[in-house]
């Protein structure tokens, strides 16, 4: 018993993926080759002489210069109910200058199995660049995405909740978001990056969609985080259901704690400027506050609220074709050509669309719902959102172009909380014709 005793001990020095596959080769072996524990014991030695990251493992893509690393977040442990916001500073990224062509995230269990919304909603994961200070650690600066909002808000360079597993991220070639340039660090500071992860146990829970769209009435919840009443009108949203708030669970109903994992995979390749295009981020949120000022030396603030409430257009919730829609007009900070655009939008979404000054569509995005049980097919949630891959050059913004930003949701019932938020990247210079990385990234379906 003790040589298996110290196998599982050396197994506790790696992370759960790791050790998964070393366990698996051990068993593999000792069916395979009739191999006794004594020598089990002595492969298990020798590998953990070997030098791995526990946190990540890697893997190079046969698309070309392209390479791929899987990274795990730290456990976060739910119980039936419960709710995770965290905040996880220098997260692991690839290192250097590098290229980003792709970036995926999802919630996985100890095992690296894929958790369904079912189980665990994921309502947002976010990533944002920050410059920290080297002699003081806790003297950190944002550096955030290329707009739009301003205060802090919206910053991520890369993002998306429950539609996650189905949302196509790739960036075409010769173009790519670009991190890790030695340039965008002040004299002093280090780059780092943080992911914020909001997810929600919806185990035994009395109303499963309530919970996910944070109705207050079921967190119990009557004040923010800071103690301050909540309005009355406010019935759904992120105030009601922030980290450590339990969602009211059916009566009787017992469930033991789960830790999971936010799972995030990064495909990229070194930066090349000879060969790479680097995208700037713009996100719209439709809550955006924007107005044009009267007086034409005024600052223009762009204050976005994040989220809303779409009220019911009938008492009746059996009527059908009712749609809330919500609009905001801004002007484009920059020329540049739209390489991808998405939205982000809650259950109840039907559509969102950017339109340009002269009425056209630059870019409409709609949600795809779940129809079965399975990871990224979960019935009633939005598990995807379609995207836009224009052809490069075909869709321009010019510089102080009033962009129209219209979200669309179904208001046959109430629905609080939601967001309208759209996602575009674009390129400010346009590719040689020689810019040819010679790679492609895949969809997923």
């Amino acid at each position: 018993m003790l040589p298996q005793l110290l196998i599982f001990h050396i197994l506790s020095f790696y992370s759960f993926t790791v050790k998964k596959v070393i366990k698996s080769l051990l068993q593999e072996l000792y069916q395979m080759l009739g191999c006794t524990v004594y020598h089990l014991l002595s492969l298990a030695v020798l590998l953990l002489l070997v030098p791995i990251d526990g946190n990540s493992q890697t893997e190079t893509s046969t698309a070309g210069r392209i390479k791929s690393v899987v990274f795990h977040s730290p456990k976060f442990v739910l119980k039936p109910g419960s709710v995770a916001n965290n905040f996880y500073y220098n997260i692991d990224l690839p290192k250097g200058h590098i290229a980003v062509k792709d970036f995926y995230a999802e919630v996985v269990d100890e095992a690296g199995h894929s958790v369904p919304l079912s189980q665990v909603y994921l309502h947002h994961w976010v990533v944002v660049r920050y410059n920290q200070r080297k002699d003081n650690l806790s003297e950190i600066i944002a550096n955030g995405n290329s707009g739009m909002c301003d205060d802090g808000v919206l910053i991520q360079h890369f993002a998306l909740g429950s539609e996650t597993r189905k949302t196509s991220t790739y960036i075409p070639d010769p173009y790519a978001i670009e991190i890790g340039n030695p340039a965008d660090v002040p004299e002093g500071y280090q780059e780092g990056w943080l992911i914020n992860l909001h997810a929600i146990d919806t185990r035994g829970t009395e109303d499963r969609f309530g919970c996910i769209g944070c109705s207050c009435h079921l967190y119990n919840i009557t004040k923010d985080e800071i103690g301050r009443d909540i309005e009355p009108d406010y019935f759904g949203g992120l105030k009601c259901c922030r980290d450590k708030t339990r969602c009211r669970l059916k009566e009787g109903f017992k469930g033991p704690k789960k830790a999971y994992y936010l799972k995030y995979t990064v495909k990229y390749v070194d930066w090349d400027v000879a060969s790479v295009v680097p995208l700037k981020v713009y996100i719209f949120d439709v809550t955006d506050s924007w107005k044009k000022p009267e007086n034409p030396t005024a600052v223009e603030k762009h204050q976005c609220q994040i989220e809303y409430q779409v009220e019911s257009c009938s008492a009746d919730e059996s009527v059908r074709g009712c749609t809330h829609a919500r609009n905001i007009t801004v002007p484009f900070p920059v020329d540049g050509d739209v390489i991808y655009g998405v939205a982000h939008q809650h259950r109840g979404s039907i559509r969102s669309t950017l339109h340009g000054e002269d009425g056209r569509i630059i870019c409409s995005s709609k949600p795809i719902y779940g129809k079965g049980r399975s990871p990224g097919n979960e019935a009633g949630y939005v598990v995807g959102m379609t995207t836009c891959y224009p052809k490069p050059g075909s869709i321009k913004i010019r510089k102080g172009e009033m962009v129209t930003f219209v979200a669309n949701y179904s208001s046959v019932k109430r629905i609080g909380g939601v967001m309208g938020v759209f996602y575009i990247l674009v390129a400010e210079t346009s590719p040689k014709p020689e810019f040819v990385l010679n790679s492609t990234v895949g969809l997923r379906l």
